[in-house]
């Protein structure tokens, strides 16, 4: 009877050893993000650059710090709203693909308001040697502050993206990447120095703006 009564407790034992309760289980529900990105062989890469993973985290933020000529701005970036998109600027700041390039498109009308930045030859010219898909719900908006990835058409992102410096008043399908958590009158300082030539509301910033480095604060 004692020898059964403790085989009993042991048995017991041995299931609540191998039991694991919910909360200590692996959590899964934040799956890596699968990305695709395409070679554009028409458009070859600027400067030397791999093509990104295609697995990428799909959950958090990451903050980033981008240092001018005007000032050091500071951006929070989320995942959670676009994975590819972000992995995809890490991945080109940890290239240092961004530095001493320029910004090369300031807009300030009634509708836009953004500086582009991320191409390096001029213009909508000199991108990564790849493209990706855009990760839009329809239902994104622009407010002072968003940096968010230009393109040249659906699916065609890259290495481009702006920041808005007062509002944008566009479409919502351009993938909103995070926004500046330090720095907007680094913004506004390169506002008033106007746009080229005198009285435009888009075009080259009058006093270039350039892009020391970009750097992922980890």
């Amino acid at each position: 009877m004692k020898r059964t009564f403790i085989t009993a407790l042991a048995a017991v034992a041995l299931s609540l050893s191998l039991y694991t309760p919910a909360s200590a289980t692996p959590n899964t529900h934040h799956r890596p993000a699968h990305c695709e990105f395409t070679p554009t062989p028409e458009n070859p890469a600027a400067r030397p650059v791999r093509v990104p993973r295609a697995t990428a985290k799909s959950h958090g933020t990451v903050d980033i710090t981008i240092r001018t000529n005007y000032g050091t701005l500071q951006l929070e970036l989320n995942r959670d709203n676009a994975p590819c998109a972000v992995h995809n600027l890490l991945h080109l700041a940890r290239a240092d693909f961004y530095d001493h390039s320029q910004c090369w498109r300031l807009t300030n009308s009634a509708r836009l308001g953004v500086l582009q930045c991320g191409d390096i030859y001029r213009a909508e010219e000199g991108g990564p040697g790849y493209k990706f898909k855009d990760e839009v719900t329809g239902k994104e908006t622009y407010p002072r502050g968003t940096i968010a990835m230009g393109n040249q058409g659906p699916g065609t992102n890259g290495s481009e993206w702006f920041i808005v410096h007062s509002f944008a008043n566009i479409s919502p399908v351009y993938t909103v990447l995070g926004h500046v958590t330090r720095g907007l009158d680094v913004l506004d300082r390169i506002v008033a120095a106007g746009i080229s030539p005198d009285g435009a509301t888009d075009g080259a910033p009058k006093r270039p703006v350039v892009i020391k480095d970009v750097r992922v604060r980890d």
